[in-house]
């Protein structure tokens, strides 16, 4: 017998790489939780997905056992998979195929996300920390270059980590980046980061097309190969230097970010433009710094509460 959900699930993922434009690891994680679904559910005709189905289905992700920790999956991620079920219910029903309605699942409450950012003096030391660790000359630049470039942008390292020479003139003073989605956002570079990336750039010797790459493993007569630094490598080295600094709380290349938009917020930008300049699709993703930034609230506090203990 056929099983036509693998066969939609299948349609589904190419619609995803050819009409939608997303991403393979995007369309990889999509096939990852529609997989579960459907060996769970051990089903194969859309319309035997019920809301009873779907209910079971949640239960037990819920009762999951992450192998990573073995504790529970967190409520994202479980949502993540409802996520995927929902946009593969709205593909079906594009197609009028008989299913249940994706307006009929709602995903589950979250608690709000905390946000990690860091304080003036913790991210000076961070900055200035490349410089001060024993490195050939050529990694401190590069490095250097890498954490100016992080705050002064605020890019998720996968955007980072794409970017090649050609991709910024340093003559001005900012860039186009393809993030999420191959949606295409301005970055601006502080006065800073476009002079540590001129001094590194000044000290390469290699022919390599990426604005970062690995000269750890370089030796006399080795030439550097064409591949840029990856996400990880470059997450190990924000974690390095930010214990060189003395920071104890866990500091991520995200973190940079959380602090790029922050620092942003408290100086009084408004939040349509950090919307922008961090690239998120939903002005609801940026109001998660507000609670952090909002001045009017200590305003308010000094104003009508803390005067009385004066």
């Amino acid at each position: 017998m056929v099983n036509q959900l693998s066969k939609y699930k299948t349609e589904f993922l190419e619609h995803l790489e050819i009409e939608k434009n997303r991403s393979q690891n995007t369309i990889s994680n999509y096939d990852f939780y529609l997989s579960r679904f459907l060996s769970w559910a051990e089903i194969s005709k859309p319309e035997q997905i019920t809301k009873e189905v779907v209910r079971k289905y949640r239960l037990w992700l819920n009762r999951l056992v992450n192998p990573r920790d073995n504790g529970e999956l967190k409520k994202n991620t479980q949502n993540y998979h409802i996520i995927a079920l929902r946009s593969f219910l709205k593909y079906l029903a594009k197609r009028d195929v008989k299913t249940l309605a994706s307006e009929k699942i709602e995903l589950a409450k979250v608690p709000d996300r905390q946000i990690t950012f860091l304080e003036d003096d913790d991210l000076e030391r961070l900055l200035a920390a490349p410089l001060e660790v024993k490195n050939p000359k050529i990694i401190k630049l590069r490095d250097k270059a890498i954490l100016e470039l992080l705050f002064s942008t605020g890019l998720r390292v996968s955007e980072l980590t794409s970017l090649k020479i050609d991709d910024i003139n340093l003559k001005k003073d900012e860039f186009s980046i393809r993030g999420k989605g191959s949606k295409i956002r301005i970055a601006f570079l502080s006065e800073t980061a476009k002079k540590c990336i001129n001094e590194y750039l000044a000290a390469r010797r290699d022919t390599a097309p990426y604005l970062f790459v690995p000269h750890d493993k370089a030796k006399p007569g080795r030439e550097i190969d064409d591949k840029g630094l990856t996400p990880r490598s470059i997450q190990r080295m924000v974690n390095k230097y930010s214990k060189a600094a003395g920071i104890t709380k866990k500091v991520t290349t995200h973190t940079l970010r959380h602090s790029f938009a922050t620092d942003l917020l408290t100086s009084g930008a408004d939040i349509r433009s950090v919307q922008s300049m961090l690239g998120h699709s939903s002005i609801t993703t940026t109001q998660i710094y507000t609670h952090l930034t909002d001045k009017r609230l200590k305003e308010t506090y000094k104003k009508f509460h803390d005067k009385k203990r004066k």
